[in-house]
């Protein structure tokens, strides 16, 4: 009998081990990311829903920062400056800094080309402003920051701000924010050029 009871003890451990490899970070991506990492490719994925900002090398989870905030009007396939919202999609890192009032600022490419044709597509701009848009960045080389997409969108901490109120309320005006210590955390895992996901 206590031979039994000792098999069902080592089964049930057994049956946790594995459970925890499948922990929400992992089976996040089942859920639809829009592009293949390759093996060794760190990564960051932003989940808006859960308020969770994950750091994967490849298809592995590296690191979780938990309860970020994002815009106060919350999350927009398309979004027009002011609109208070976060824009969800495909980006790069494109610089990072320490001059900033949020302590760090991680920038995102954003509004990649992707962004601009859906905010076409749905009516969010008109072809004007998408040309407007197009000529900027044909001259920039990148993304531009002025037009009525918006921009200056990233990752950045809280700085001096409230960090209660960080962790109760959304209230950038379309990044993600992170707590001082986590996006200090962040910045040593990332570079330019690394790709951010936001869902």
């Amino acid at each position: 009998m206590d031979n039994l009871v000792c098999q069902t003890k080592q089964i049930a451990v057994l049956l946790l081990l594995v459970l925890s490899l499948y922990s929400p970070a992992t089976l996040a991506l089942e859920d639809g990311i829009p592009f293949d990492p390759e093996t060794n490719e760190r990564w960051v994925l932003v989940d808006t829903s859960d308020y969770v900002l994950t750091v994967y090398t490849g298809k592995r989870p590296k690191a979780q920062f938990h309860n970020l905030a994002i815009a106060q009007n919350g999350t927009a396939k398309t979004r027009r400056r002011g609109d208070k919202t976060t824009p969800l999609g495909k980006f790069r890192i494109d610089y990072i800094t320490n001059r900033s009032r949020y302590h760090l600022f991680i920038s995102i490419d954003y509004p990649t080309e992707e962004a601009a044709s859906l905010a076409l597509e749905d009516g969010t701009i008109s072809a004007q402003e998408y040309q407007t848009y197009r000529e900027q960045r044909r001259k920039k080389g990148k993304s531009p920051q002025g037009t009525s997409l918006g921009g200056l969108i990233g990752i950045h901490g809280v700085g001096g701000g409230n960090v209660h109120l960080h962790r109760i309320a959304n209230w950038t005006d379309g990044c993600v924010a992170l707590e001082n210590d986590q996006i200090e955390a962040l910045s040593k895992m990332v570079e330019v050029g690394t790709r951010v996901y936001i869902r």
